[in-house]
């Protein structure tokens, strides 16, 4: 892949001949795309060069994959300081605080403008394979409209999670065209929508073909699981001028948008192309670089082993460089404290979920314990790492953009709401049987599908269970209307936790802990519903500590969650830089 971007680049550097001069050569535009877009090699070299925009330095690799998501009622950035907020920017874009001129993002180079720079490659390319491609004989050629519509319709998606109303560019940009208003998010999303109708006729199922072998490359489960997303968002509430309701455009009513998020998740599973395994092999194939299509994962952001913070920013904290890596990072963003216990004690995506280690300031390195406010989220670990990471800041682990278990409960969703609870459960069943015991699902689906109501709160608590740490809970409590409702909740909750009161008032004051006979593994006593200090003290384990210390986990960090009213700052701002360079057309 990475090749096929040197290829675009250099097809680009080369200029096209054709000067402002001779009226009579080809716009470099016209040139580029009848000599590029009509050779297939060099034709995925530019659909690669929209790949290139989500890896560079400032773009989903540094600053919107870090940022957007947190915090949320599930996940929060560690280490918060009460007393620093505006600390470099980095607080307030997580607690509903961004500025303009936030100090990580006011850039010319940041995520905005290489999303548009991703946008606009996107835009040259469609224009160029529609018109030079052939692709109602070529079906490779097909493929590639069909994976830089996807593409594009990916990046738009974000630009509206994050900012809201954004201008609507699905043209390559003109002198006429230099500079746009915001247009109305319902028009991007039915553009997209439309865009992808067409997308899922282009592109190959995966292992259909061997561009649709690896999960890098767009397939038509993902192209389809992309559709019911966008369905779910475009049908959802978020703020807008008015207020916060649902769209007022009967083309993306609730019950269309529910429809058609059935209709493109049943597909994808009666297909049959991609298979849910184990919660924790999914997370162990992403750290392997596993990129095999067919099994969870539908589609994943390509980094190389050079490029993307992934694992830097979401996973288990190495202190030192040690015999796992050679990068002392990851735990800059974690689960609530209180995410852990919410889990049933046997549930299989507790412990993969939310770890209370890091690893020592050593080499060798052993886990050692953390602060109750300061978990890890352990779907991304170093240890499980083929490779030996040796770059200071960049790990090259995938981002998991959508797997299987999400278009499950995607259609679990949308037919309730159109059908009620019996018809939802088949959907919802198979994402609990793979890490609850059978009589825990039998019990925990008779209780859940008694009314339409119940079964939608279920969605809402195995979404957050399922998919934490995975950026897209703020999302979904937007779409929902439950922004601050459940951050309020969140807040109440760790107010319980660490007085020990309510749902955690059978936990242990303490926790007790030794290594194992490797010298490496944490082994601990306390976490659980029911563990008691007597039985802690009585194991005779080398250490204890006091976990639920009021000074770790203080009324003034749990109500540093967030600054600003949640529902009333749903998106970032414009950066000031692209306001003040807009000619006058981008307000906020």
């Amino acid at each position: 892949m990475k090749n096929l971007i040197y290829i675009y680049m250099f097809i680009l550097s080369l200029g096209v001949i054709a000067t402002s001069c001779d009226l009579d050569a080809p716009s470099k535009s016209a040139a580029e795309g009848s000599v590029v877009l009509s050779i297939e090699a060099l034709a995925e070299g530019a659909v690669m060069g929209i790949h290139q925009s989500f890896g560079e330095t400032n773009s989903y690799r540094g600053r919107f994959l870090p940022y957007y998501g947190i915090n949320s009622d599930v996940e929060w950035i560690n280490g918060i300081d009460p007393t620093q907020l505006n600390d470099a920017g980095k607080y307030e874009l997580s607690t509903y605080a961004a500025t303009p001129g936030n100090t990580q993002m006011n850039t010319d180079n940041n995520a905005w403008a290489k999303f548009y720079e991703g946008i606009e490659r996107a835009n040259k390319a469609i224009e160029g394979l529609r018109a030079y491609g052939n692709v109602a004989e070529n079906p490779r050629m097909a493929q590639l409209l069909g994976e830089a519509l996807t593409l594009r319709a990916v990046i738009y998606l974000d630009l509206v999670k994050a900012w809201g109303d954004v201008p609507a560019r699905f043209e390559p940009i003109t002198t006429e065209t230099l500079y746009m208003p915001r247009s109305d998010r319902d028009v991007i999303y039915k553009q997209l929508l439309a865009d992808l109708d067409e997308a899922e006729e282009l592109v190959a199922w995966p292992n259909e073909t061997d561009i649709t072998a690896r999960t890098e490359r767009v397939n038509k489960s993902f192209v389809k699981g992309l559709m019911a997303r966008i369905a779910l968002y475009a049908g959802g509430y978020s703020q807008r001028a008015d207020g916060i309701r649902r769209s007022n455009d009967p083309e993306l009513s609730a019950e269309k948008m529910y429809a058609l998020a059935k209709e493109k998740t049943i597909e994808v599973i009666q297909g049959g192309y991609n298979k849910l395994g184990s919660f924790e092999d999914n997370f162990r194939l992403l750290c392997q670089d596993d990129v095999t299509a067919g099994k969870e994962s539908l589609w994943e952001i390509p980094f190389s082993a050079g490029r993307g913070r992934v694992l830097f920013t979401l996973g288990v904290q190495h202190r030192a460089i040690d015999q796992y890596t050679g990068q002392n990072r990851g735990g800059t963003n974690g689960p609530l404290p209180y995410l852990f216990y919410d889990y049933d004690v046997e549930d299989l995506r507790r412990d993969v979920t939310c770890v209370p280690y890091e690893w020592s300031n050593a080499n060798p390195s052993h886990q050692q314990l953390r602060k109750i406010s300061n978990w890890c989220f352990g779907k991304l670990r170093y240890e499980w790492m083929n490779r030996y990471v040796t770059s200071t800041n960049d790990d090259g682990i995938n981002w998991q953009y959508m797997r299987l278990a999400d278009v499950y409960l995607m259609a679990a969703e949308a037919i309730n709401e159109l059908e009620g609870p019996a018809a939802a459960a088949p959907y919802l069943k198979p994402v609990l049987d793979r890490v609850l015991p059978s009589e825990k699902v039998t019990a925990y689906m008779s209780q859940v599908t008694a009314s339409k109501s119940t079964f939608f709160n279920a969605i809402v608590d195995q979404r957050a269970l399922e998919f934490a740490g995975e950026s897209l809970r703020k999302a979904d409590l937007i779409r929902w209307n439950l922004l601050k409702t459940k951050l309020d909740e969140a807040k109440v909750k760790m107010t319980q936790l660490i007085n020990r009161e309510g749902n955690y008032a059978d936990l242990p004051e303490k926790l007790y802990y030794k290594l194992a006979d490797d010298n490496e593994t944490l082994i601990i006593y306390g976490l659980n519903h029911g563990d008691t200090d007597a039985i802690g003290a009585s194991l005779n384990y080398e250490s204890n500590v006091v976990w639920f210390n009021n000074n770790h986990l203080s009324s003034e960090l749990i109500n540093a969650l967030y600054q600003k009213d949640p529902d009333q700052n749903q998106f970032w701002p414009i950066w000031q830089t692209f306001i003040d360079s807009s000619n006058g057309q981008l307000t906020n």
